[in-house]
């Protein structure tokens, strides 16, 4: 009998439910996008609609099975995954009453107010979670204590939205540590809740159990069988956060291991150990991993690919991607000095953004143009990816001699040899580059005992199709690019500072 599992992605713009067979390889697919709404009056709100959101990922599963012509009584595990930081919140029967998706940024007010009434508790905080306040829970939960107080009197627990989906299929509660660690209050060394943190903040205990990746919550509850088609003997599994189990999907489940994930923002990942030292200055954010025995430092660049489909969309004058790379390929590293102002590194205490703009543009059209842009655009990615994988080292002292280059951007032959050059290391690029799907499939497999960890999964499944070395010369080119960048970015931020400009992005609270 053929054995398949079921995964469940829940990501910030879509839903979809993805069927593998348990050599990795996928068997059928269905995909809806969603909305989270606004709710009016409330500035920077971005609600989790978790009754249209489940009925979206009803009509998800169904459509894959269907397509997939198999029998359902065939799935012998079916885990989740989701944006991180959205949550869920419930009443003491398990009722959904409030929800938020992973943008939402209505708790500026409370954000500002934890940073000012404690000055250290931020950086406290952040010492043993690895989290600030920017995108935690505990802001929004005091939000909602504070605005919609007759809700926060009934809630009783709350789950992130891989939870959610997984309790909708089970009807049981419990976290995950790479998830449920980006809400905050969540202990990197032990795995499990800080409580004090939320008591501090001026919450209750709404904490639900700790249960590993991998690890069997239950089965498919006779309600969720009846709606969706799927066997009571089916196991649910623990799941994971999009990034972290992304990762593990892409064979990056041992010590040092690092990954740059090339999508819409851009996420540099490496694999430390639990006991990292964090940074004073709150640089770089820390995460639990999927894989127990080690945390992820973290480096986010803002809004990359969301740029680079900007600059198609509006001067690529109808061009492909490809089409764009091409252009800059015949560009000279460097790119005639233009440096684009767009995303900083990351710095996770203070996280605001420069202005969007271009610096150093000429007239001379043989030089600036739109194959130079666009490279220059590429080089500095890499760049901001670099300044960044740098910090990781220099808290951690873990340093990689390779890079996993995932995602959309990993498609780009002159971008992947570009980041090979701009950080030294050679920089390998998976045959399967959406992996996060992959990963969820790897933690059902454990679940049901085909897999006995995720770097045994990896090690069968995950296929490497082509790599690039880094050529001496033009790393060192490339970091006399890199300084030159950090100082131009630092004097455009002087402008956002003064007023004078506004930046491209601030987190609330700033």
């Amino acid at each position: 009998m053929n054995q398949y599992f079921l995964v469940i992605d829940a990501g910030t713009g879509s839903i979809r439910a993805i069927i593998f067979d348990i050599y990795g390889n996928q068997i059928s697919i269905a995909q809806y996008e969603w909305n989270h709404v606004a709710e009016d009056g409330i500035a920077g709100s971005m609600g989790f609609d978790f009754r249209a959101g489940w009925e979206l990922a009803r009509k998800c599963v169904q459509e894959a099975i269907a397509k997939s012509e198999i029998d359902p009584k065939n799935i012998i595990a079916v885990s989740a995954s989701s944006m991180r930081e959205g949550i869920v919140v419930y009443d003491k029967n398990k009722n959904e009453l409030w929800g938020v998706a992973n943008v939402d940024s209505r708790a500026g007010v409370e954000v500002a107010q934890l940073k000012h009434e404690n000055k250290t508790m931020e950086h406290d905080f952040y010492k043993t979670s690895g989290q600030t306040f920017a995108l935690s829970a505990a802001p929004r939960l005091l939000w909602l204590k504070n605005n919609r107080p007759s809700l926060y009197e009934k809630a009783t627990y709350f789950t992130m939205i891989s939870d959610w989906i997984l309790f909708k299929l089970s009807g049981e509660l419990a976290c995950e540590p790479s998830n449920a660690g980006t809400a905050g209050a969540f202990n990197l060394s032990t795995r499990n809740w800080d409580k004090e943190q939320f008591k501090k903040c001026g919450l209750k205990d709404l904490f639900v159990p700790v249960l590993e990746s991998g690890d069997i919550l239950g089965k498919i509850s006779k309600s969720a069988s009846d709606e969706i088609g799927l066997s009571t003997h089916t196991l649910v599994v623990m799941g994971g956060g999009d990034v972290q189990i992304g990762t593990a999907g892409l064979g990056a489940n041992t010590m040092g291991d690092a990954v740059v994930l090339g999508g819409s923002f851009w996420q540099q990942v490496v694999n430390v150990p639990v006991n990292a030292k964090l940074s004073d200055e709150m640089l770089l954010r820390v995460n639990p991993h999927v894989v127990q025995g080690m945390s992820q430092a973290e480096g986010i660049t803002f809004f990359t690919g969301l740029v680079m489909r900007w600059f198609r969309d509006t001067l690529g004058g109808g061009r492909s991607y490809s089409e764009l790379e091409a252009m800059a390929s015949k560009i000279p590293l460097g790119s005639h000095g233009i440096l684009p102002i767009f995303s900083d590194s990351m710095k996770y205490g203070e996280w605001i953004h420069a202005s969007p703009s271009f610096v150093g543009l000429g007239i001379d059209p043989l030089k600036y143009n739109i194959g130079s842009m666009f490279r220059a655009l590429e080089e500095n990615a890499c760049i901001v990816s670099a300044i960044n994988l740098e910090n990781i080292k220099a808290f951690s002292g873990v340093n990689p001699t390779s890079l996993i280059f995932a995602s959309g951007a990993s498609q780009g032959p002159l971008w992947s040899q570009i980041l090979a050059d701009v950080t030294g290391l050679e920089v390998k690029v998976p045959i399967v580059k959406e992996a996060t799907a992959l990963g969820v499939a790897m933690a059902a497999g454990i679940g049901a005992g085909v897999y006995t960890s995720f770097e045994e999964a990896g090690k069968n499944i995950v296929k490497m199709e082509c790599s690039y070395q880094p050529k001496v010369e033009h790393y060192e080119t490339y970091q006399e690019v890199k300084e030159k960048w950090i100082r131009v970015y630092a004097k455009q931020m002087e402008l956002v500072r003064e007023g004078i400009l506004e930046p491209m992005w601030k987190a609330p609270g700033i």
